[in-house]
């Protein structure tokens, strides 16, 4: 099993959907979701905008994805 880095959080998926969640409802600024993934144990995040999908990862090798709809424009 991988050791957990000291300065990382644990992983949180209830944080980082509460995070995200206030991200979509325009409740915080940028920097603010950043921090609230990075504290929910968030390491990177991936954008597949084909698949319209965010895949976040942690450093045990937790991830979580969010799908998005399609939206016309």
């Amino acid at each position: 099993m991988p050791l957990q880095r000291a300065d990382t959080a644990p992983w949180d998926e209830e944080a980082l959907v509460a995070a995200i969640r206030a991200d979509r409802a325009g409740r915080t600024t940028y920097p603010e979701f950043v921090s609230g993934c990075w504290s929910a144990g968030v390491l990177h995040y991936e954008v597949d905008l084909a698949a319209r999908t965010c895949t976040y990862y942690g450093a045990l090798g937790d991830s979580y994805i969010e799908s998005y709809p399609h939206v016309d424009i």
